[in-house]
């Protein structure tokens, strides 16, 4: 009984051995099948083409397969990319530059399949006119060419005072004060004893008196009221010689002034100034009597227009701005000192220019760089000058023509492509610009500064 159990056993585990050895070999046929599954999938996919093949498509040298987004990464068969939902893009031999005529290779050629990925988009070199307009917020003042002083003209006291608190409203000819001037008194009593002496002889006598009057401070139609009047007038009412506010007030009722004491400052409301503290770099597109367009809070839907009446001659040095002076007409006097304004001035325009997209120029702090399309596919970086910039458009004063096309999105992809493919880097080896005319020079292209 024992014998027969121990040869069961022995069975069993021999069977077992069996099936295990079996069942490994099993498994490894699969997954050596199934490798060779995928491998054939990819290559049907990508036409069984691999790193070092030829595509027969294009007769190129295939280098390797990488993913556009992350060409840092190379593999050797095409396929999904491991980092992005899009397939991998073979890189050809011929896209390792382009020969500028120098030897040195300064382009890079972008497959049509890539330029998509990429998003390379490209614009045309236009001659066009630019007219550029500054944006900038201005605090109203009161124009201070539009002020009038009253002040006594003879020594006396005030009598009566009609105006009595600063910024309050007059206008032109309303009464400010009465002056009671004792010294008229004697000169026009004077004149009149005069007038009524008889006698032929007495014509110089009485225009020297007229003459003392005046000179006393009495005006041309004072002498006039004392002549028609026949008696002495020793008061005086000075009037507002313009409308607006009074904004500085001196005089108070009862006090005794003397000949020249300035009374009253009155500045008119008909206009205002607006000052605008305009960037260094922008206040050169200002000139005097440009056009400027003004709202404001207090008054919507209004516009208000004026010109700019002058550029002063300071720089804050904390800012680094000028302050642009614009003079504003002021309609209801809507506009009073203290408010702010939103303001869009017309800056010098130019003549016929060069025109790209604003987004189109690389500034890299040192130089501006544009990558132009050259046709097939083939794109380089020209260095160029730059002028005005205005409603995303740059004007170039040399380095370009008309008609040539420059990227204007996805320029640093391509700088990372030509970069990644042995060609110099595009931002410090821009070719230069060959004349002022504007056309590109291939000479200077790859070169360093």
């Amino acid at each position: 009984m024992t014998s027969r159990r121990l040869t069961f056993i022995a069975a069993a585990l021999l069977a077992a051995v069996l099936l295990g050895t079996a069942g490994w070999g099993l498994y490894t046929a699969g997954v050596q099948h199934g490798r060779g599954a995928a491998t054939s999938a990819a290559s049907v996919t990508s036409g069984g083409l691999v790193a070092g093949d030829i595509d027969p498509a294009n007769g190129k040298h295939i280098l390797y397969y990488h993913d556009p987004m992350v060409p840092a990464s190379r593999f050797d068969k095409p396929g999904k990319s491991p980092f992005m939902d899009m397939p991998l893009v073979p890189v050809y031999a011929d896209d390792r530059g382009t020969d500028s005529g120098n030897g040195n290779h300064s382009g890079v050629r972008v497959s049509p399949r890539m330029r998509e990925s990429l998003g390379v988009r490209t614009a045309p070199v236009v001659e066009g006119t630019l007219a550029p307009e500054v944006a900038a917020v201005g605090s109203i003042a009161f124009d201070e060419r539009e002020q009038a002083v009253v002040q006594a003209r003879a020594g006396g006291w005030i009598e009566r005072l009609y105006v009595r608190a600063t910024l309050d409203r007059v206008a032109a000819g309303q009464p400010l004060a009465d002056l009671y001037v004792p010294d008229w008194i004697a000169a026009q009593e004077d004149y009149l004893a005069l007038r009524r002496m008889p006698g032929p002889d007495l014509a110089p006598l009485v225009d020297a008196a007229r003459q003392r009057m005046l000179q006393a401070g009495m005006s041309a139609d004072q002498v006039a009221l004392v002549e028609r009047s026949g008696r002495t007038q020793p008061r005086i009412t000075l009037r507002a010689p313009i409308g607006g506010v009074v904004v500085e007030l001196q005089a108070r009722q009862g006090m005794t002034v003397m000949p020249g004491t300035p009374l009253f400052r009155i500045n008119g409301l008909a206009t205002v100034w607006a000052d605008a503290q305009v960037p260094e770099s922008q206040a050169g597109l200002l000139r005097p009597g440009a056009r400027v367009q003004a709202t404001s809070p207090s008054a919507p839907g209004r516009t208000f227009s004026g010109r700019v009446q002058a550029i002063l001659p300071a720089v804050d040095p904390r800012t680094r701005t000028l302050t642009a002076r614009m003079v504003l007409a002021n309609p209801g006097h809507q506009l009073a000192p203290g408010m702010y304004v939103q303001m869009r001035l017309a800056g010098a325009g130019t003549g016929p220019a060069l025109l790209v997209p604003s987004e189109a120029v690389i500034r890299t702090g040192r130089r501006a760089v544009v990558v132009l399309a050259t046709g097939d596919g083939h794109f380089r970086p020209v260095q160029v000058q730059t002028g005005l910039d205005s409603g995303g458009r740059t004007q170039i004063l040399s380095g370009l023509q008309a008609g040539q096309r420059v990227v204007a999105s996805g320029q640093f992809l391509i700088d990372s492509e030509a970069s990644l493919r042995g060609v110099e880097t595009w931002m410090q080896g821009a070719s230069a610009p060959a004349d002022a005319n504007g056309a590109a020079s291939n000479a200077g292209a790859g070169g360093r500064p």
